[in-house]
């Protein structure tokens, strides 16, 4: 999937989640640092939960980071 959007400095970023642990981001090297530093840490995948660590093979709760972390303007499959 492609995910659009601004980081919290306003730079414009624009990635593919692959679904992949060796690389869970293609596209900018400040998204694949942010999915870097959290690996391992609690993410809710809603605003509601459900709560599980961040996988970064896992594209779901990459999304939910970026959601968390950043500005997310579009989303295409």
């Amino acid at each position: 999937m492609v995910v659009m959007g601004t980081l919290n400095d306003g730079a414009a970023y624009q990635v593919e989640i692959t679904g992949r642990t060796d690389r869970p981001v293609i596209g900018s090297r400040r998204v694949t640092a942010l999915v870097e530093q959290h690996a391992g840490t609690p993410i809710l995948l809603t605003p509601l939960g459900p709560r599980r660590d961040l996988d970064p093979g896992d594209a779901e709760a990459v999304l939910a980071l970026l959601r968390q972390e950043t500005y997310v303007v579009e989303v295409k499959n």
